[in-house]
């Protein structure tokens, strides 16, 4: 959480691996909740033929702009609110607990999806994790103990943008669990091919499938779409 994890180093390296950006040389890929556009601009560097980065966010969009300009892979990278243009793959780093309606965001990533294609996820904390609540978890599992109301109360003396729910702080919260992850693939067009659930490392003793929710650091799946095989 504190960002140390990713010094010298990007999001997707650290969490989806090296042999992932080599799998995605050479192709069209979407970056789902881009944010500032590095893992996206990672993905340009290492040889993706096209990368675009998606984020409903246009103050980050220009950031991430300008990076892929300042690292010389602006050909390569756009960046924009919307697409419609299909992809070999699509990434989302640190996003599904953040999107506003993540069933909608299922059909849009098949949508946008070509055949034989994977979509690679990776997010967290999820809901349960002792900091689940980002900003709200000023000691952990603080977002539990605190009724939402209070926890906005408490915000809008540092934040005035008037939001007065979970989801309507800058890039939203969904309070999604692992659990409820699991659901919305079931009703997705997609299916798991492959689900991590990484435990939190000082309480990997204590990580089973009763505990998991209180006790996982991040989940990294791959989907890929029903009915492909």
């Amino acid at each position: 959480m504190a960002g140390d994890t990713y010094e010298g180093r990007t999001k997707i390296t650290v969490l989806l691996g090296e042999k992932l950006l080599e799998e995605l040389r050479g192709k069209v890929v979407v970056d789902f909740g881009c944010g500032e556009g590095d893992d996206a601009i990672a993905v340009a560097k290492h040889g993706a033929l096209r990368v675009i980065g998606i984020d409903n966010r246009e103050n980050v969009l220009e950031r991430a702009r300008a990076k892929a300009r300042q690292d010389g892979v602006e050909e390569v990278c756009r960046f924009c609110m919307h697409t419609e243009e299909q992809a070999d793959a699509i990434v989302s780093i640190d996003s599904f607990e953040h999107f506003s309606d993540p069933a909608e965001i299922l059909v849009k990533m098949r949508r946008l999806l070509k055949l034989g294609g994977a979509v690679y996820v990776s997010f967290g904390p999820t809901w349960y994790h002792p900091l689940g609540g980002h900003l709200f978890s000023v000691f952990p599992w603080a977002h539990l103990i605190f009724s939402e109301r209070a926890l906005l109360r408490w915000r809008s003396d540092l934040r005035r943008d008037g939001a007065t729910r979970f989801g309507e702080v800058e890039g939203g919260l969904n309070q999604m669990t692992i659990s409820r992850f699991e659901t919305l693939i079931r009703q997705s067009p997609f299916h798991i091919e492959s689900l991590e659930i990484v435990p939190i490392r000082r309480l990997r003793p204590l990580h089973n499938r009763l505990t998991r929710e209180f006790t996982t650091a991040i989940v990294r799946c791959k989907l890929t779409p029903k009915g492909a095989n």
